[in-house]
């Protein structure tokens, strides 16, 4: 096993996925600066609360892909383990991004990008659970959480263990950066999608 190679993945994944592409698309455009509108997050629902959907369409297209792209660079470059390895690294980077004082999005579409460049099966698994859970429950946040609770089984199934545990971390963080939504839901407060209040699941 090449640790350096490993590590050269790790750190190369954490910094692409850091990128914060819904803080530099609104910056670009005059908004000011994305967190400190509607929930704070970086992500594409709340830069969606601009009323600009081409930005916040720009943003999760950047967001899923700097996960995709992690993987692809490191898989076509170090190979295959490595390429699990800065797909979780790329995750990581834009829950913890280090440039915004470790405090990002909650990783739903990186989590969706990295999948597809590890799995696509998984990831359209992964994708139609979100839908399904989505249109029956109307809860963007229940939708994500359910997405990611089955992911490491589709991933054990349609590939193996290294897949599994790779998606297991990321279902983990993800789980944490929904704690508050979690927490709403529980107590019948978590707003629905095509709700009035202010929906923050995403990110």
């Amino acid at each position: 096993m090449d640790y350096v190679n490993l590590l050269i993945a790790a750190l190369g994944g954490y910094l692409l996925g850091a990128v914060p592409f819904g803080l530099v698309l609104t910056k670009i455009a005059g908004l000011g600066d994305i967190r400190d509108i509607g929930s704070g997050n970086i992500g594409a629902t709340n830069v969606l609360r601009t009323g600009r959907k081409d930005l916040a369409l720009l943003t999760l297209l950047g967001d899923a892909g700097k996960g995709g792209i992690a993987v692809l660079l490191a898989r076509y470059s170090l190979g295959e383990q490595a390429a699990l390895i800065a797909g979780v690294a790329a995750f990581a980077g834009h829950v913890w991004p280090i440039w915004l004082g470790f405090k990002g999005g909650k990783g739903v579409a990186t989590y969706i990008g990295t999948l597809l460049a590890l799995n696509w099966i998984v990831c359209l698994l992964f994708c139609a659970t979100w839908l399904i859970v989505a249109v029956l429950r109307r809860y963007s946040s229940l939708a994500a959480l359910s997405a990611a609770a089955v992911a490491p089984v589709f991933a054990y199934i349609w590939s193996g263990v290294a897949l599994s545990a790779a998606c297991a971390i990321l279902s983990l963080i993800l789980y944490y950066r929904h704690k508050d939504n979690i927490l709403r839901l529980l107590d019948g407060t978590e707003t629905k999608i095509g709700g009035d209040k202010t929906v923050k699941s995403e990110g």
